[in-house]
């Protein structure tokens, strides 16, 4: 069986201000004419009010897009998994490429967000991904077997089915390079073959595509601009 994922992660960008009206003009001027599953992943300041668009719109759901390693305690400026689900949001994002590289998470800190963020409900978005330089070394493959292994096998089956993994290129995302359909796919192949051989059954994987400077023209807005849109296939096999 076979659905569509869009999720929208706005990163850092838009005040509050900005933030609802975007999501005003979403539930106003948007009309989901899909069966996809479309996921804001706003920020922390916008979940709440996200929620409440969400709420009007079954269609719709909200991803935070990081949360804590632990579940609370003296971790000034952390948001934990139990905190964001307390407001209605279903999703994280965890281990996208600029939090491994700007704030150092490594596989495993992500194991213990992957844990926290199961703990309380939420589902995963897992990214991994390799650089230019692991592809030019024919690393790539270890690469992301090595970011899967250590931050999700730990997982029993049964919680790989709140587990949506998302191939990022790094290596294509402003490079001027592009992921071709062929390296794509033989991606998506190698990474369906190693949790499958992990958990003997595949629940669910997504393919994540990244377009960058998109405009959403068709929301009658220009704040998706600068911002990526990652456009996410998913497929589930029994």
């Amino acid at each position: 069986m076979k659905n569509k994922m869009v999720v929208a992660n706005w990163k850092m960008n838009l005040n509050y201000k900005d933030g609802i009206h975007l999501l005003n003009d979403i539930s106003d001027k948007f009309q989901f004419k899909t069966e996809s599953k479309v996921i804001i992943a706003a920020s922390h300041i916008h979940l709440h009010e996200a929620v409440k668009l969400s709420q009007l719109n079954s269609q719709i759901n909200i991803a935070a897009q990081n949360c804590s390693a632990y579940d609370s305690g003296a971790y000034t400026s952390e948001v934990s998994a139990k905190m964001i689900n307390s407001c209605g949001v279903e999703y994280v994002i965890l281990g996208h490429s600029e939090c491994r590289d700007n704030l150092k998470e490594d596989n495993f800190l992500l194991m213990q967000k992957v844990s926290q963020a199961l703990s309380n409900n939420l589902h995963v978005i897992f990214c991994c991904g390799e650089t230019l330089e692991q592809r030019e070394k024919n690393i790539h493959f270890k690469w992301i077997q090595k970011q899967i292994s250590e931050s999700l096998f730990h997982l029993f089956p049964e919680d790989m089915s709140k587990i949506h993994i998302a191939y990022e290129p790094i290596w294509a995302i402003g490079t001027g390079l592009t992921a071709s359909v062929n390296q794509a796919q033989e991606m998506h192949s190698y990474i369906r073959s190693i949790i499958a051989k992990n958990t003997g059954k595949l629940f669910l994987i997504i393919f994540q595509f990244y377009m960058e400077e998109v405009v959403m023209l068709q929301m009658h807005q220009n704040y998706f601009h600068k911002l990526i849109l990652m456009e996410v296939l998913s497929e589930e096999l029994h």
